[in-house]
């Protein structure tokens, strides 16, 4: 299927959220390369095997061997000091699951194997940690008598400690500000406030968040001093940023690109217990925190002050760990940055975008072709000029005789100029449109209704001068089928027989059709993909393909009776039939000998043409975008980028190392998120260098 082609399954997934198990034969070579030590007709892998030579940690001369000796034991399960090749696959099965991280750092305390970890054995490795050496944490704690119990003789299995863990974490945080708070009046300094969040909430502080510690501390209400629940609130509300999203998006009914006053937010917020006027009050602060210290020009980023938008919730959303799933075979970036997108690089993107809208084209009108053939023929036939010239019933007798007298490839009569002609007309469309709306789209991009509607038209009257020719060559070619025993007609005897200016005939018509059309089309068919977007923004393939052919139904069907007239002015009138001699005498003849209802004539083979047609076209342009990948520092199409939570920890840092198969993919990020999540950073060398001591 095509739509599977295009998706990769996240790390070739069995199951959800697991990564696919390495091949064993393929696993036992890679462990046999760094194996070092044999024993008994057994190779075995060192700790230094293990950690330094194959994961590619602590690799300084001078590292610390009991860090090592610690990262090791995780994956030596008998505790013998060596690593067999039973115990190295057992542990990439490991990381394949989506509970890694916790299962990982459950046996590094676990330093027997036995499946539970007591206390001295939490004790030992935290008092190992960097983190505890310079704060330490007092072990005979209320929090820690409830976990190991009064004794701390309580053994905990894997399901507590992973809580255990978690909440040691919140409640490190707790100890922490009551070190800094030595005046025991609530309060801690601004760079205590740093401080602390560096060292033991780094995981949840993005870089923009990181870069305005102080400064938001110093905006909050206790001036220079952070207060305990500001400390607390802050923690929250990094915690609860998915949350913060959904509220966003309920308050902008699901539009990312609104901005979004407090007293609005706070509204939205009301559902939301977990959600307090205190986090909310922080939320603003960051924000217009990273307007005025962002990349916005100044005159921007004051009048967004007190606003917020879908995009800074993502910049200040703690990392996680999303990866790219959408396959791309080609990605190009023509300019670094967008300020260095020039006029060359502009004509650059709409000859891409061309090229690209011809396909696209092309393959929607192949697919729809016949019941296009139909909706001319059906269009074309007089209810009162001439008598017996009804030749069909309606639109299915049509298709049947069509196959009946003229075979199959009857119905794919004057394909091939239509395929020259609709190739162009569809690239021309598409581009123009996406060319008026960048021009009418603001920074935050932004694009008002209207500049929708205006980009649209535009795109509509740029196809006529280019199509109108190739249009009446396919109508007079269409129709020639219905002369029992004519000559054969070929394109080139139709444009010799109208000559230039012959060639735009009807092309009043055509400018009545397509401009309405285009103008009603590509605004309803943004607003229905953004309606059919996932959570996350993502457009599925079949969401284009069904956003496509929804917004055709409108547009196809209220130009009915501009693309009557159209194909009356077009058509060689035969013996008998009554002639045009411009729209509005076409109009008024029609309506005169036919009546109104002959306006809509066709008007459901039209919809059945323009709808399916346009949706395969979109698809095909849109997909096409995010297989071929050229970045031009402009706009790309909305959702066309899916990221989903990668398995267990960061894949964008995933191994390089073409050593590192199956679930080792994820071994270096998996460490590192001890050390960043749990603050479980050991000592990377010997002679540790002096670490500040809180008291």
């Amino acid at each position: 299927m095509l739509m599977d082609s295009l998706l990769v399954r996240a790390s070739c997934q069995e199951g959800s959220g697991y990564l696919k198990r390495a091949n064993t034969e393929r696993l036992h070579e890679i462990f046999s390369q760094y194996a070092s030590q044999e024993k008994n007709g057994e190779w075995f892998m060192t700790p230094s095997d293990f950690v330094r030579s194959y994961l590619g940690l602590y690799t300084n001369p001078d590292y610390n061997p009991d860090s090592v000796n610690l990262l090791a034991g995780i994956v030596d399960t008998s505790k013998d000091g060596l690593i067999s090749f039973a115990e190295f696959q057992a542990f990439e099965g490991l990381l394949c699951v989506p509970d890694a991280l916790y299962k990982t750092a459950f046996q590094l305390f676990d330093t027997n194997g036995n499946g539970m970890v007591t206390f001295d054995e939490f004790a030992e490795v935290m008092k190992k940690t960097e983190l505890h050496r310079r704060m330490p944490f007092n072990m005979d704690s209320s929090f820690i008598k409830l976990y190991f119990g009064k004794d701390k003789q309580r053994l905990i299995s894997y399901a507590e400690f992973s809580q255990f863990l978690h909440d040691f974490h919140e409640e490190y945080a707790v100890e922490a500000f009551k070190k800094f708070d030595k005046d025991g009046q609530g309060f801690i300094s601004a760079l205590d406030f740093q401080d602390i969040m560096l060292s033991i909430k780094s995981h949840l502080l993005t870089k923009d968040v990181r870069d305005n510690l102080v400064a938001a501390a110093s905006t909050g209400q206790g001036g220079r001093k952070v207060s305990f629940p500001y400390f607390m609130a802050f923690n929250s509300l990094l915690h609860n940023m998915e949350l913060i999203k959904r509220i966003y998006l309920n308050a902008t009914n699901g539009h990312r690109f609104e901005e979004v006053t407090k007293e609005r937010f706070l509204y939205s917020a009301q559902m939301m217990s977990q959600i307090t006027p205190l986090e909310v009050d922080i939320l603003f602060q960051l924000c217009d925190l990273l307007h005025q210290t962002g990349s916005t020009e100044d005159d921007e980023a004051d009048s967004r002050l007190g606003k917020i938008m879908y995009s800074d919730l993502v910049a200040i959303t703690p990392e996680q760990y999303f990866k790219q799933i959408t396959k791309r075979l080609a990605e190009i970036k023509a300019v670094s940055s967008p300020e260095d997108r020039g006029v060359v690089v502009q004509i650059l993107e709409s000859g891409y975008r061309f090229v690209l809208g011809s396909i696209g084209g092309a393959v929607g009108a192949t697919a729809v072709y016949p019941i296009d053939l139909v909706k001319t023929r059906m269009q074309n036939q007089r209810t009162g000029s001439l008598v017996g010239e009804l030749m069909y019933r309606n639109s299915f007798d049509c298709l049947q005789k069509v196959i009946r007298h003229e075979g199959f490839f009857g119905l794919y009569r004057g394909l091939v100029p239509q395929l020259m002609g609709v190739a162009p007309e569809k690239a021309i469309k598409l581009t123009v449109n996406d060319f008026v709306r960048d021009k009418f789209m603001d920074k935050n991009s932004n694009l008002p209704l209207f500049g929708e509607i205006i980009a649209g038209a535009c795109a509509g009257g740029s196809q006529v001068i280019f199509t109108n020719p190739l249009e009446i060559v396919k109508i007079r070619l269409q129709v020639a089928g219905e002369i029992a025993g004519g000559t054969k007609v070929r394109a080139w005897t139709v444009v010799k027989e109208l000559g230039l200016f012959g060639l735009y005939k009807g092309a009043k018509a055509c400018f009545l059709r397509d401009i309405p059309f285009s103008a009603i089309y590509f605004p309803t068919y943004a607003h229905t993909k953004a309606r059919l977007a996932d959570e996350g923004g993502y457009n599925t393939p079949l969401s284009l393909l069904v956003s496509g052919a929804i917004a055709g139904v409108p547009a196809a069907a209220l130009v009915t009776p501009a693309d009557v007239i159209k194909t009356r002015l077009q058509v060689v009138a035969r013996r008998g039939q009554t002639t045009y001699s411009g729209v509005l005498d076409c109009a008024k003849k029609i309506y005169k000998e036919e009546g109104p209802r002959a306006f809509w004539k066709g008007a459901t083979a039209r919809v059945f043409r323009s709808s399916p047609q346009f949706g395969v076209t979109l698809f095909t342009y849109e997909l096409l975008q995010r297989l071929f990948v050229v970045d031009f520092g402009g706009s790309r199409p909305t959702g066309s980028e899916q990221k989903v939570p990668a398995t267990g920890m960061a894949e964008e840092i995933r191994s390089t190392n073409p050593d590192h198969i199956g679930g080792y993919q994820i071994a270096l990020p998996i460490f590192t998120g001890i050390e960043t999540k749990f603050g479980l950073c050991l000592p990377r060398f010997q002679a540790a260098t002096s670490i500040r001591k809180i008291p």
